[in-house]
């Protein structure tokens, strides 16, 4: 196929794009500057919100996968601006990223939990359902949890986290699970649900594995030298010390991923979360 991915240059996003390459497709990186440019064959620079390049761009791709967002309070005009742009010049299959945030607590969120999303993610709502009822097109969504591997995403807020005398500071109380997915993993369900996925379907990005945080902060502090002992935050400072984002983190959600290997036939590789920072995988640099 050829392809149009966005967000090339990051932590998910490069990791499809070598998924994408590696498995014969023809990708054209949309990225913003000259200087990621010379870094990525096929790159062409410009950005998600100029609506006729997309168009444009669209109009000659077999399928646009979209993993990029702008990360701010932009997010959720961006985000909309580029599904119009594809949707009006896409004959194909368009591939975006949400994320399983906007289902909210659960014990067992699967694609079909309602949302109760945190205030901010809860944009993404409607763009997803947009998209996902759009005609003449094939659309698929993937949620992802908590990425990791290679040392990057969220986990990294974890092994860095403040060092007090009684130990390693935990995200809240350190009750709540996080539904993971290393990112390789990821980027390998991206390539299934591309090549295999049905129009309308969500899939889950996570991998089964539900660690605590609290768990995560013990294998931390093990590898900090602090011999496995964690210090709980008070929601309402996590809050405080990193916003919505905080609040975000902050949810107990755990999820198996069972539609995404039942109808894709997608397994999930890499070691737990847990296994990676207790191998150095995340140690401080």
């Amino acid at each position: 196929m050829n392809i149009l991915l966005t967000g090339a240059t990051g932590y998910i996003g490069s990791a499809v794009h070598s998924a994408l390459v590696t498995a014969g497709h023809t990708v054209t990186a949309l990225v913003r500057t000259p200087a990621a440019a010379d870094r990525i064959a096929g790159a062409v620079v410009g950005d998600m919100r100029d609506a006729g390049l997309v168009r444009q761009l669209a109009e000659k791709s077999d399928a646009v996968v979209h993993a990029a967002s702008p990360g701010d309070a932009s997010s959720a005009a961006a985000e909309n601006e580029f599904a119009d742009a594809v949707l009006a010049g896409l004959d194909g299959t368009f591939l975006r990223t949400g994320g399983v945030w906007v289902h909210g607590p659960g014990s067992a969120i699967t694609e079909e939990t309602p949302h109760a999303a945190p205030p901010l993610v809860a944009w993404r709502t409607e763009v997803d359902r947009r998209v996902l009822n759009a005609r003449g097109i094939r659309a698929v969504l993937i949620e992802p949890g908590v990425v990791y591997g290679h040392g990057g995403g969220i986990p990294r807020l974890v092994t860095g986290a403040a060092r007090v005398a009684e130990g390693l500071t935990l995200i809240g109380d350190g009750s709540q699970h996080w539904a993971t997915v290393h990112v390789d993993d990821l980027a390998q369900l991206y390539l299934a649900a591309l090549e295999r996925g049905g129009h309308g379907e969500t899939y889950l990005g996570v991998s089964g594995d539900n660690p605590t945080t609290r768990e995560l902060g013990v294998a931390a502090a093990q590898r900090l030298g602090l011999e496995g002992r964690v210090v709980p935050e008070d929601p309402a400072a996590t809050v405080e010390r990193l916003g919505e984002f905080g609040r975000a983190l902050l949810m107990d959600q755990q999820a198996s991923g069972a539609k995404a290997r039942r109808a894709l036939g997608w397994e999930p590789a890499h070691r737990s979360l847990l296994e990676e920072i207790a191998a150095g995988g995340y140690d401080p640099a």
